[in-house]
């Protein structure tokens, strides 16, 4: 069976981002998606379209085609109050290279990388960590079959379905996340805490 919209793919695959292997699928474990709906970048899934069980594959995206160019402008700085719990800022969290998940002006989950600390602000870079970089993937496809309705209706794993609905211990104002956590403006819940525009929502 080829690769084609609306099938359930396995592929085993390294990364190799300037000379090195950044990501690679575990031994056994080969990565599954359901080609034609947006869950990978868009040129790799054309690289595959096509391809069948036992078939390597062999290419390179530019930054356009992958990640995106770096944006200078993308990289600025927050108030280290942003970075608080309980009126106490988390010096424990600011630690350059550690990547922590934030709340933008709408409201918006964006992934954040610390990439320096000061005396009242922290530097946070909201590029890829790959923005900029040249991506050279290899690898084999292992199976191809069709995709249940389900499957088309729910995700493989049920990424498709909305959030569940669970009790907020800090009541109705809480803010039920992607991962089914809780939090409120302010608090925190389970090692978490958020705040309104450039506040954080982060994890231990």
């Amino acid at each position: 069976m080829k690769i084609q919209n609306n099938k359930v793919v396995a592929v085993s695959y390294a990364l190799e981002v300037e000379g090195r292997i950044a990501d690679q699928s575990a031994p056994g474990s080969p990565l599954e998606y359901i080609h034609g709906t947006g869950m990978l970048l868009p040129k790799f899934e054309a690289a595959l379209l096509d391809k069948e069980p036992g078939d390597g594959f062999d290419f390179v995206l530019s930054p356009e085609d992958g990640y995106g160019v770096y944006e200078p402008n993308y990289k600025f700085d927050i108030p280290k109050s942003a970075f608080a719990i309980d009126g106490k800022v988390r010096e424990d969290l600011l630690v350059i290279g550690r990547t922590i998940p934030m709340l933008n002006q709408n409201g918006q989950v964006v992934q954040g990388t610390v990439a320096a600390v000061k005396p009242e602000a922290v530097t946070m870079d909201f590029n890829h960590p790959m923005a900029g970089k040249t991506l050279h993937f290899t690898g084999k496809v292992e199976s191809v079959r069709c995709a249940t309705d389900k499957e088309l209706t729910e995700g493989l794993h049920g990424e498709y379905l909305p959030p569940q609905e669970h009790e907020c211990p800090h009541g109705k104002g809480g803010c039920h996340k992607e991962d089914g956590e809780c939090c409120h403006e302010g608090g925190h819940q389970d090692g978490e805490c958020c705040g309104k525009g450039e506040g954080c929502c982060h994890k231990d």
